[in-house]
């Protein structure tokens, strides 16, 4: 019996139609029954922001727009460093005694899905705001089916 065999993903295929990508996935992101370990950093949040439209919020302090970079492709954000630069010891003001902003290279990625547009992205005060609006096409909106 393999992993996928036992996956939470196909117990719920008999009663979805359609969903098979989706449930798949799920399940390459799942791995062996758990999500591969990722780093916390940099914090980050997702936020609803209207009825169809998202934020996801990234802390970046010490970072500017010229030291990331955000991605979209098949599905898979990713906002990370370009290259970061060895950090200075000495500002205008002085010796830098301690450096508890952390200036570390990351990637992290977020999944989205199809029928969500990006929209664009903002850093402001150390967090960049990355939009998205979901689009639903005609096709998926409620209709009324007509009986004969």
């Amino acid at each position: 019996m393999t992993s996928k065999d036992l996956s939470i993903f196909n117990s719920l295929r008999p009663f979805s139609i359609g969903f098979d990508d989706m449930f798949d996935q799920f399940e390459s992101m799942l791995g062996n029954g758990g999500l591969s370990v990722q780093s916390n950093y940099p914090p980050y949040n997702i936020r609803k922001a209207g009825k169809d439209k998202y934020a996801i919020e990234v802390a970046l302090a010490g970072f500017n727009k010229d030291d990331v970079e955000v991605e979209y492709e098949d599905n898979l954000l990713t906002v990370k460093t370009k290259e970061v630069k060895k950090a200075v010891e000495k500002d205008e003001d002085g010796d830098i005694i301690h450096r508890g902003i952390s200036q570390r290279s990351f990637a992290r990625s977020f999944t989205i899905a199809d029928d969500v547009k990006v929209n664009g992205a903002e850093l402001k005060d150390g967090l960049l705001t990355i939009t998205c609006e979901k689009i639903v096409p005609e096709a998926k909106k409620k209709k009324l089916i007509p009986i004969k």
